[in-house]
């Protein structure tokens, strides 16, 4: 789906959730974020990350986290939950023969693994782990260089219910330690307390774009997924009636 006139921004530390259906534009909007899509047109669009318009790659991983539904696919082949996380300074999945691995990688990899307590599963091969584990050491993996930002796109997806639990329980971690949040979803449960805005997609275009309690309205909720819906909120956390 192609963005038509899309326009906001996302302050540094701020927690925010792109929600839309399927085929609003979220694959496209993160594919613009993480750069791997370009404006078709220049000259009269402005896409602005901390301020540049221009990255490196490799400069822009180095400051925003990802964790994406094919980076989750991707990693899970046999490499162990620490080659995983130490993965992260790299690019890769896994560690690889040119790889050099530094102590100090080491120390960072084993404490991204601790925040999310799966540090004692550091020698066990991603395969043997749950899907919630698997998620938390993927987690890891993203935050090993102390990124400004973590991106993460349907965190819960393909996850049984204890599974979803823990990787919110995860987000609450990050969000509560100050790193910014912008999550991508359609499922109102991801949209964990510390959340504040939710910006919505329809047909490539912002739907809504606001406080999280006036967004997720059921009024608008129903118009926004074309079916009508109660929303109803418990604990702070938003669910489909």
């Amino acid at each position: 789906m192609a963005l038509k006139g899309v326009t906001f921004s996302i302050a540094a530390g701020e927690h925010a959730a792109i929600l839309g259906p399927n085929g609003s534009g979220k694959s496209t909007l993160i594919k613009v974020i993480t750069r791997e899509c370009y404006p078709r047109y220049p000259d009269s669009s402005r896409v602005r990350i901390w301020g540049r318009e221009t990255w490196g790659l490799f400069d822009l991983r180095a400051l925003l986290g990802i964790v994406t539904n094919d980076l989750v696919e991707n990693c899970t082949k046999p490499y162990s939950a620490l080659e995983t996380a130490l993965s992260g300074f790299f690019g890769s999945i896994g560690i690889w023969p040119n790889h050099r691995v530094t102590g100090e990688m080491e120390v960072k990899a084993r404490e991204a693994l601790r925040f999310f307590d799966v540090d004692h599963l550091a020698d066990r091969a991603l395969t043997e782990l749950s899907s919630g584990e698997g998620r938390r050491v993927v987690f890891a993996r993203a935050l090993v260089h102390d990124p400004k930002a973590l991106l993460l796109d349907e965190p819960s997806n393909s996850l049984d219910i204890r599974a979803q639990h823990e990787v919110r329980e995860a987000m609450r971690k990050l969000a509560q330690s100050g790193v910014g949040v912008l999550l991508v979803t359609h499922h109102l449960p991801d949209i964990i307390p510390e959340i504040g805005r939710v910006i919505a997609l329809k047909d490539g275009s912002v739907f809504g774009d606001g406080r999280k309690d006036e967004v997720l309205e059921g009024g608008r909720m129903s118009e926004l997924f074309g079916i009508g819906v109660a929303v109803s909120c418990v604990g702070g956390i938003y669910r489909f009636d």
